[in-house]
């Protein structure tokens, strides 16, 4: 699905570093030092960034049931 706005542990902002994030991961950079990069120091927020699995346009395919 999408980055969720916020951690959910702190609350911190991190959705605007999605982008930024899998662009360098995607570019060859160790995700650990991105993650130090971006300033994302706490292990629940780096955990948002891991754990993501990028499932947008999977879920596009489906159409909406009902009228």
């Amino acid at each position: 699905m999408m980055i969720p706005i916020r951690c959910f542990s702190c609350g911190k902002p991190i959705a605007h570093l999605w982008e930024e994030y899998k662009q360098r991961k995607e570019d060859g950079e160790d995700p650990e030092e991105v993650l130090n990069d971006l300033g994302l120091e706490r292990y629940c927020c780096r955990r948002m960034f891991v754990a993501q699995k990028d499932l947008i346009n999977e879920m596009n395919q489906y159409s909406r049931m009902g009228p």
